[in-house]
């Protein structure tokens, strides 16, 4: 129950993250670039003062965090990039149906192949997703936003995968952070950037709340997580997005998304309570 909780806790933080994202870029407080670095930056403070309040020990950055911190900067680069041009709904469709075939991908090649149920659940949750987020007759796939998103998406299930191996939650996801940001804070050689007050408190709270302690977080829960598993709960996160711009933003609700809703949330709870097949079975 406690790993449910938290888990999610986190799938919240993650939906707020593109909540967050939307209001700052699409509400014209902020750039793209700007929140990236804003976000990648307080997200670093935050759990560097969060890690010395707990007396953490530091860590010089290694391997782990070199990695680490390159799958997160391709993650927050690509996604708030991505918003700047591609519809909300259909990016959050294509960053996560990225992190689950990629996840998916990864378990196959190593060996850890998701049993029959699981496939099935996550084909469901998948399905739910293309519901409600595919574009009407009247849509348009932008390309660059996509290539955009399909990026993210491949770096933030690299850094998930990467995650699974981490003994200090606190200390490896403050590590990334810190490592990240002379790589996010490159995009100031490429484009112009602006903040109003708005922008950068809107910035400051994805990077500091729901990025950094949502990362802290999901890499404390990880480690007890079997990767389909931690790829097909990744579904919900455009589900709570999509219910709290309803709640929040005024949103319209249809029959659409509740049928979505439901297909989704019984998706991942067929493929959770799956158990893993025996070596040897399928």
């Amino acid at each position: 129950m406690r790993i449910f909780l938290l888990t999610t806790l986190v799938m919240i933080a993650f939906a707020a993250n593109s909540v967050l994202t939307r209001l700052a870029i699409v509400g014209g407080h902020i750039d793209p670039a700007g929140f990236a670095i804003v976000r990648v930056v307080s997200g670093a403070v935050a759990l560097w003062l969060l890690l010395m309040v707990r007396g953490g020990r530091f860590r010089m950055p290694g391997k782990r965090h070199m990695l680490g911190a390159a799958t997160l900067a391709i993650y927050i680069i690509g996604f708030s990039l991505a918003y700047s041009t591609l519809d909300a709904g259909l990016g959050a469709l294509i960053l996560f149906g990225v992190v689950q075939i990629a996840m998916f991908a990864h378990g196959v090649l190593v060996g850890a192949v998701p049993s029959r149920r699981k496939f099935i659940g996550a084909a469901i949750a998948f399905s739910g997703l293309v519901v409600v987020l595919w574009p009407g007759s009247g849509g348009r796939l932008d390309p660059v936003g996509a290539a955009l998103m399909i990026a993210a998406g491949m770096g933030w299930a690299a850094y998930t995968i990467i995650g699974k191996k981490s003994d200090d939650s606190l200390a490896d996801t403050a590590g990334n952070f810190l490592v990240c940001i002379p790589l996010v804070a490159s995009l100031f050689w490429v484009q112009d950037t602006f903040f109003t007050p708005i922008g950068l408190a809107l910035a400051v709270i994805c990077g500091a709340v729901t990025s950094g302690f949502g990362y802290a977080l999901w890499y404390q829960v990880l480690p007890k997580l079997a990767q389909s598993t931690a790829a097909v709960v990744q579904l919900s996160v455009p589900v709570i997005a999509i219910l709290a711009g309803t709640l929040l933003l005024a949103e319209p609700l249809g029959v659409k998304i509740i049928v979505a809703t439901v297909l989704v949330l019984g998706g991942i709870g067929l493929a959770v309570s799956a158990r893993s097949p025996q070596a040897g079975r399928s």
